[in-house]
């Protein structure tokens, strides 16, 4: 290393670049560009070919070395005189360079093996992923990166025109290598993230690293004074908010995503035609059945109240009687795997309603979420859990009948996704009335009862936590509810079962808690 090593601020000419990519988009363009300025350019294997095909003229890297490109192209520009051409600084390695035929590489556009795309197919095994690892590719790339006074690098085909209209000038500003070289090495680092957490035996390592990249930028945050951007998976292209093709609308604000993908949440535990209306995060309005515009009615008409700006999310293709009663009402977002093409006709006369085609898509699958705490992160993996008929147990005298229990389950599914304290109350398949976010478990039946009115009658309640009191059972003795559903497990089990064999409600325990921070 350098006793004091300087850093030269000043622009560069490029005489000579190495261009190997793995997306080739604008490859052909910028090569055409550099030809026509003289530039000499080096390139590889597939590169190469792709660029003499368009009639660029280029010297292959074997032959720049004089080392061919050895084990099906593993071992290719991995070699002094291609890392000393871009690591070496102009003005104190000049004499090395001559002793040992080093020529100097100014400018190096390199992009790398898509070993997310890779790992995200269905076929994919740990041969196939290390296969997919590439080696060169980031070495190149950290050479140009780091020797960023003498050397400009290009990981992004969208950066390309910037690097042509300057070259115009003949030179290469320091600002320019300087943010093209910070964009190299978050290129590397995420890639390596990436591999990292692919290969590691334990979902909460030692080392938690997690990387994503900008999907979109938005408006404002949560509140009009927050920034806010989304950022995705890279080489994720499942079923997703993010990746959903968005037929009509306005842009998808912040509050708009978090509510559309807890929607998405909730209704993927369905396999039957499921509707889940959203509002401010919570689950107003769920029901399940066989005919989509019924499931749709009765979901809205849980709580019509709030559901006006709300999310209506589908788990089957959205058919255009659904379409033309949700215009007759107002909603941000429809979302649905699919749409039929009357329905995206009907939808155009909204023309701010954001409509959302998401994909075919199935239930839940386990992943890790993250949250922000002051210096770090809280991390756990997601509440997937299926409750059966044979996870509860029956511990008053009343018995809950088959159907009561069905109704029972359906409830639980819908009220992971309300916040805590939550209490939700349905009947036949459909909720009734929901109490979310309470600090106090009884405010939550009180809020959960007011909303379902007459409707509680002959219903079932869930509680995603169990009940420290009798209070809420003594809040519910006249509402004509006849189940209770909880997790159990309070030091006054006891005092709540004998409240419900008072009053004859049936309560059943999950041992499972379903709490929503």
């Amino acid at each position: 290393m350098l006793n004091n090593p300087t850093l030269n601020q000043t622009p560069i000419k490029i005489n000579r670049a190495l261009i190997s990519v793995f997306d080739k988009t604008g490859v052909v363009e910028l090569a055409q560009s550099l030809n026509e300025l003289g530039i000499e350019i080096l390139s590889t294997g597939g590169t190469a070919t792709v660029l003499k095909d368009e009639g660029i003229s280029v010297t292959d890297v074997s032959d720049y070395t004089n080392f061919p490109e050895i084990m099906d192209g593993r071992v290719k520009t991995i070699n002094p005189l291609v890392e000393g051409g871009i690591l070496g600084l102009r003005d104190q390695h000049g004499d090395d360079a001559a002793a040992n035929n080093v020529q100097w590489i100014d400018l190096v556009v390199c992009n790398l093996y898509p070993f997310s795309e890779t790992i995200s197919r269905e076929e994919c095994d740990l041969a196939l992923a290390l296969e997919n690892v590439d080696i060169g590719g980031p070495t190149m790339i950290r050479s140009a990166a780091k020797n960023v006074g003498w050397v400009c690098v290009l990981v992004n085909p969208a950066d390309y025109p910037t690097i042509t209209d300057e070259l115009q000038s003949g030179e290469i500003s320091f600002e320019t290598r300087q943010k093209l070289s910070a964009k190299a090495f978050g290129h590397t680092a995420q890639y390596d993230t990436i591999i990292h957490n692919y290969l590691k035996d334990e979902k909460l390592s030692d080392d938690f690293s997690i990387t994503f990249e900008k999907h979109s930028e938005m408006r404002y945050g949560e509140n009009p004074h927050q920034f806010a951007a989304s950022y995705k998976i890279p080489g994720n292209n499942k079923p997703n908010i993010l990746n959903a093709i968005v037929h009509q609308g306005k842009k998808l604000s912040y509050n708009n995503i978090m509510d559309a993908d807890g929607a998405l949440a909730c209704v993927r535990e369905f396999d039957r035609p499921a509707c889940v209306v959203v509002k401010h995060a919570n689950p107003c309005g769920v029901a399940v059945g066989d005919d989509l515009f019924d499931v749709y009615t009765r979901a809205f008409n849980a709580d019509s109240l709030s559901a006006f700006g709300g999310i209506i999310a589908f788990n089957h293709t959205c058919t255009k009687d659904v379409a033309e009663a949700i215009t007759s009402v107002f909603v941000e977002i429809v979302l649905a795997p699919d749409f039929e093409s009357e329905a995206l006709d009907i939808f155009k006369k909204k023309k701010n309603l954001r409509v959302l085609e998401i994909g075919e898509f199935g239930k839940r699958t386990p992943k890790l979420e993250v949250r922000n705490v002051d210096g770090g992160l809280l991390v756990q993996d997601v509440d997937t859990k299926i409750l059966s008929k044979d996870n509860l147990t029956v511990v008053t005298e009343a018995q809950p009948s088959e159907q009561e229990i069905k109704t029972a389950l359906f409830t639980w599914k819908v009220l992971r996704h309300a916040k805590s304290n939550g209490i939700l109350i349905a009947k036949d398949n459909t909720t009734v009335g929901l109490g979310a976010g309470q600090v106090s478990r009884v405010d939550a039946v009180h809020m959960a009862l007011r909303k379902g009115g007459e409707n509680v009658k002959g219903a079932v309640l869930a509680s995603d936590a169990f009940f420290p009191f009798r209070d809420s059972i003594d809040a519910i003795k006249d509402s004509g509810l006849g189940v209770v559903i909880q997790p159990g497990g309070s030091i006054r089990d006891q005092e709540v079962i004998d409240a419900c064999n008072e009053y004859g409600i049936a309560m059943i325990f999950t041992s499972t808690r379903c709490f929503k921070h």
